[in-house]
């Protein structure tokens, strides 16, 4: 039984893509598909918090040093927004990488967790690592939850109505299941887990303003020291490390997406210094910003 749902799976994101090539947002709130042929090299995205599923290929994460990898037997629950090195791989042209991806609503899981009846996660739930992110295994149950939201992308009529109760079942059942209390902890508002995920969307919201720890501790009723703790335990990163390379990212996505010169894209970011800005996106992206985006061009990205 599990063989077919698999292949279900296979069929199901292959009809709803319709040959097309890239990612694509559904009439479901938050749930897009992917159809990859051609990978590319690895890109630089920002993992949103979020639920992933593989229907055929295999993706690999990785943040810091930590390589996360995950096909169609595993699925990847992000219960932060973190900054990763993403790569596709395929079998061939004829059997496509394809996957799904729901957006986790805070305030839908919050909702969720503030339930009478949930039941509390056992020892054996209680997740082992402090990371924001993890590859769990996907069985039957979960799988059936995946399949019935998909279908609903064939009957649009249903949507509205059932969606809503799809997407429930699926937050529960990730709750309930592996290393579901991470999701729990980025919920609970006196969790060091959902103080980061604050500390984040600060972050992400005055990207290019000066960084001072000390004040964003203070906006989080935290100190200096316990932030800076707990948000390299979840994000293998410094609040430092994370503000330059949401910087980094969003002027690479400025100047691939339009005519936006080097120096317009620094200043834009917060860089004072362009030549600073085109030695630190050296370092991240492998090429200085111009030589970056060439490549782009030549390899049909942009």
């Amino acid at each position: 039984m599990e063989d077919l749902a698999r292949a279900e799976l296979v069929a199901l994101l292959t009809r709803l893509t319709e040959d097309r090539e890239g990612s694509f947002d559904t009439a479901v709130p938050g749930l897009s598909i992917h159809r990859v042929c051609n990978p590319g090299t690895p890109r630089h995205v920002l993992q949103q918090s979020a639920f992933a599923v593989i229907a055929q290929g295999s993706k690999r994460l990785l943040i810091g040093d930590e390589v996360y990898e995950y096909d169609p037997m595993h699925y990847l629950v992000s219960s932060v927004d973190l900054p990763v090195v993403a790569k596709v791989s395929t079998f061939s042209a004829t059997q496509p990488y394809l996957g799904m991806r729901l957006a986790i609503d805070p305030e839908e899981l919050g909702t969720l967790i503030g339930d009478g009846h949930l039941p509390p996660i056992g020892p054996m739930m209680t997740a082992d690592a402090p990371r924001g992110m993890y590859v769990q295994r996907l069985d039957a149950t979960l799988l059936d939850v995946v399949l019935r939201l998909l279908r609903l992308l064939e009957t649009p009529r249903d949507i509205p109505v059932l969606a809503p109760l799809v997407r429930r079942e699926l937050l529960y059942r990730l709750l309930m299941n592996g290393q579901g209390s991470l999701l729990r902890q980025s919920a609970l508002k006196d969790s060091q887990m959902h103080r980061v995920a604050r500390a984040i969307r600060l972050l992400r919201e005055r990207y290019a303003q000066p960084l001072r720890v000390e004040s964003l501790a203070r906006d989080l009723h935290m100190s200096a020291s316990s932030l800076h703790f707990h948000f390299k335990e979840v994000t293998a990163m410094s609040p430092l490390q994370y503000q330059k390379q949401l910087r980094l990212q969003e002027a690479r996505r400025m100047m691939l997406a339009g005519d936006v010169t080097v120096a317009m894209a620094a200043h834009a970011v917060g860089y004072e210094s362009t030549s600073q800005f085109s030695r630190e996106y050296s370092r991240l992206f492998g090429a200085p910003p111009l030589r970056d985006k060439k490549r782009w061009i030549e390899e049909g990205m942009v």
